[in-house]
């Protein structure tokens, strides 16, 4: 029997954006939620946390480079996705701590293939520190 699809939250300030991302992604068998900003998204993840995170780089309040480098600190095993209409190509842009990303505009066909084949990266999470804090030590 084929894996379920992933548990998918979606993070962007344009309603519009959300909605039809999420509309198809449902239609197509997705649990989706929808965050408007980095602030929403990290109450969703401490909820719930999803399976794959696609968010927006430029949003008020919390930028997506700032939420996803959170998620990667605090979350490391959610895969993510960065995407935006200020980049081009399907290289993740330098200093993004993104798996993959999406250019806004773009086939979703090119994203749902991306999201189908992002490997499943077994990430360490950092040991809590007493303060002074020193150089992190990794659970591996």
């Amino acid at each position: 029997m084929p894996n379920p699809p992933a548990t998918l939250l979606i993070v962007d300030d344009e309603p519009s954006i959300r909605e039809m991302l999420s509309l198809v992604l449902t239609e197509i068998g997705y649990s989706v939620r929808s965050a408007e900003d980095g602030f929403s998204a990290l109450r969703e993840i401490v909820n719930e946390a999803p399976e794959l995170l696609l968010s927006d780089l430029n949003m008020p309040g919390i930028s997506g480079f700032e939420l996803l480098s959170e998620v990667r600190r605090r979350f490391p095993a959610i895969r993510t996705i960065a995407m935006s209409g200020s980049f081009c190509g399907d290289e993740v842009p330098s200093g993004v701590a993104a798996d993959g990303f999406y250019q806004k505009g773009s086939s979703v066909v090119a994203l749902l293939r991306m999201m189908e084949t992002l490997p499943h990266v077994e990430r360490c999470m950092p040991r809590a520190m007493p303060f002074p804090r020193s150089a992190p030590s990794l659970n591996c």
